[in-house]
Formats: C-alpha cells, sequence, structure tokens
C-alpha cells in the first residue's frame, strides 16, 4: 500500500469554468487520469488538500467526484479556497452515500491513519488578512484538533503528515497562527497546494520543517508518492 498527494485539480465537468484556458494546463483531465492510472494502484490512497472542484454547490460537483471516485485508490479530500461546494460532513458524506461514491473521504477535524503514516490538515488562510482573523483563528483550532486527534489514537511526531490548502510559509513570511501550531507538535513534514504557475518563491524548508508544494501543474498532473 502506498501514499500519494496532489492539489488543485481544479475540476469542472458540471460547470463552465475550463482551465485549458491557463498555459500549461492543456487536456489535463485527460493527463490527470492518465498518469494516475499508470502509478496508483487500487489499495493506495492519495489525499487532496483542497481546490478539488469548481462546482458551487455540492450538488455541482457530481459529476467531478465520480471522475475521482472511478480512479484507482481511496482518497482523502480537504477543503481549498474554492471549494464552495463544502458543506458539514454529515451532507457531504449522505451525498456520497446517495450517489454511490465509494472511495472518497473528508479530512475535516479529524486524522485519518494510512499505513505508517497519519493525514492531518486544514484550509489554512491568509498571512495578512485581518478582515478574516476569525477564520484564520478557526482554521488554526482545526489544524490543533486534527493533529490532536491523531496523537490521541497513538501516533508519534514523525508519522504525523500534515496537509494544508494554503502554505504556512511562503516568500519568506509566515502565516503565524498556523505555523505555531505546526511547530507546537514538532511536524516535521508540511504539503500544499495553492500555488501555480511559474513561481519561484516556493520555500522547501523552514525552521527544520520540509515543505512540499504539491499543486497539480507543478507536479506535471501527477499524484508524488510520500515515502517514510
Amino acid at each position: 500500500m502506498a501514499l500519494f498527494a496532489i492539489s488543485d485539480l481544479h475540476l469542472s465537468f458540471s460547470c463552465e469554468k475550463p482551465m485549458d484556458i491557463f498555459h500549461g494546463w492543456d487536456n489535463y483531465t485527460e493527463r490527470i487520469k492518465a498518469n494516475w492510472c499508470r502509478i496508483v494502484k487500487e489499495e493506495d490512497t492519495v489525499v487532496l488538500p483542497g481546490d478539488f472542484s469548481w462546482g458551487l454547490k455540492l450538488e455541482e460537483t457530481l459529476d467531478d467526484f465520480k471522475f475521482l471516485d472511478a480512479l484507482p485508490g481511496k482518497k482523502l479530500i480537504l477543503k481549498g479556497n474554492h471549494d464552495l461546494w463544502w458543506s458539514t460532513r454529515k451532507k457531504v458524506e449522505d451525498f456520497f452515500a446517495q450517489n454511490n461514491i465509494t472511495t472518497i473521504s473528508l479530512v475535516f477535524n479529524n486524522s485519518v491513519k494510512v499505513d505508517d503514516f497519519y493525514i492531518c490538515g486544514t484550509r489554512g488562510w491568509f498571512f495578512d488578512d485581518t478582515a478574516g482573523k476569525k477564520v484564520l483563528l478557526r482554521e488554526a483550532g482545526r489544524l490543533d484538533a486534527s493533529i490532536k486527534s491523531a496523537l490521541d489514537n497513538g501516533a508519534s511526531p514523525h508519522q504525523i503528515l500534515v496537509f494544508l490548502h494554503y502554505p504556512p510559509v511562503y516568500d519568506g513570511k509566515e502565516c503565524e497562527e498556523i505555523w505555531s501550531i505546526i511547530k507546537k507538535y514538532d511536524v516535521k513534514r508540511v504539503f500544499y497546494g495553492h500555488i501555480h504557475g511559474a513561481y519561484n518563491k516556493a520555500v522547501s524548508e523552514y525552521e527544520g520543517v520540509n515543505l512540499k508544494l504539491i499543486s497539480c501543474d507543478r507536479l506535471e498532473f501527477t499524484p508524488i508518492q510520500i515515502k517514510i
């Protein structure tokens, strides 16, 4: 059983929001499917930290979730800033059950054990958005609860993998509220998305923590395997 990750699929099978208007995104859904099926097996797990679907309502995501559900492996979804369809856990899980979507689960105020790893995380938030301070503090609380749940289930710090949508550190700046939780629990590996294009300010290491940008266009639309 292997663990993979990829972020920011930006699927839009049920709405008019094509990503192939952007450079390098031509035939991106076909490329995602081909690359995914080439390396991911049914017994594997793939983590997707945000910006999964452009659907505004849960009902508008159905074709996107069917696309994902048909791909090999189990999938763990976290919320991104464009996932406006996101609702309560119960509503999403009921939606999955009603539509026979069986391979997808949420990481939302919880953690999930995958082999020797514990998958934790939340969306995160902006660095300097004072207007969204309450949202940021709530996101920090969600991350704290997620990591605590892993520790309560027997995880050691080196087994914890944190997935965020927003980068906790970027271009020498840190999101203090989120970063303080990462440091509090001595987390050593963090994966994030949100950043696209030919950016060169992504940070790969900060204060002893390994940081990995996994937006799908930065991975050539191929899930990346995570190893010990």
